[in-house]
């Protein structure tokens, strides 16, 4: 599908909205930064409570895909819905809904776990903020070094922050972008038990990553992004999904062949 000189025009009506109010719902997204197309022609919808894992190579548009979810960036083109809301430039009040965890972990090395915890839940007006800060610090297992400050962490123990932190306001949704990047065995087991709790208790889950068989083991659904190059004018295309489907009926070889492309 051959880019075109400019993209869909962007709608401004919910009308058309995902059926149920699915935590996700996207229809012919697309992003551009300038002259380059970062992501083409998105089709997704994410039932509340799934687990999805996104792959693909580098640059195919994984960590762009979780920033939009996350309302950091907003499409050039298409419509996204989060929670039946549609996704537009001021909806800032959609991420009280939405925590993330990524390759930075956001938060303020100087101050302690429970000092960032705290900082967090103000921001977003989280009831008893200090009750709510040990109490994720008890689950991520914390509890013993809550008054240490960040900075004499280990990488697994700062993720382990992160992820209570974006925790801190009950979200419905947690995207993770490659949050096993750096762990040892120990702290990724840790994650994937964190990870695998928060599923079962009806948490969406958005995970990308380059691990496929951690991913195909973690997931319940696997999508896949590639960009392709453009035979006629011999540049890359923006990434769009070319596999979505149950991550138990999912094989790693098919899912490196459609990485790899044709």
């Amino acid at each position: 599908m051959a880019v075109d000189s400019a993209s869909p025009t962007i709608q401004g009506s919910a009308a058309g909205a995902p059926a149920g109010a699915a935590a996700v719902g996207a229809k012919g997204l697309w992003l551009r930064i300038d002259e380059r197309v970062i992501l083409r022609d998105i089709q997704l919808e994410i039932p509340r409570g799934q687990f999805v894992a996104l792959l693909g190579a580098n640059g195919a548009g994984k960590s762009t895909l979780l920033k939009l979810l996350a309302t950091l960036t907003y499409p050039s083109a298409g419509q996204l819905w989060m929670f039946g809301q549609l996704v537009k430039r001021g909806g800032a009040g959609l991420r009280a809904k939405i925590g993330m965890i990524g390759h930075q972990a956001m938060l303020y090395r100087d101050l302690s776990a429970r000092e960032n915890l705290l900082f967090f839940g103000r921001l977003y007006g989280v009831d008893q903020p200090g009750r709510r800060a040990g109490e994720l610090l008890e689950r991520v297992g914390l509890a013993e070094r809550a008054d240490d400050p960040v900075k004499a962490f280990s990488r697994g123990m700062v993720q382990r922050v992160a992820i209570a932190r974006a925790l801190m306001h009950g979200p419905e949704i947690l995207l993770a972008d490659e949050p096993f990047a750096g762990l040892d065995v120990a702290s990724t087991q840790r994650l994937e038990q964190l990870l695998g709790e928060l599923h079962q208790e009806g948490k969406t889950i958005v995970l990308s990553s380059h691990d496929i068989p951690q991913a195909l083991r973690l997931a319940e659904r696997v999508v896949v992004l590639r960009r392709d190059r453009s035979v006629e004018k011999r540049v890359w295309r923006g990434g769009m999904v070319v596999m979505d489907q149950a991550a138990r009926e999912t094989d790693e070889r098919a899912v490196l062949a459609e990485i790899s492309g044709p």
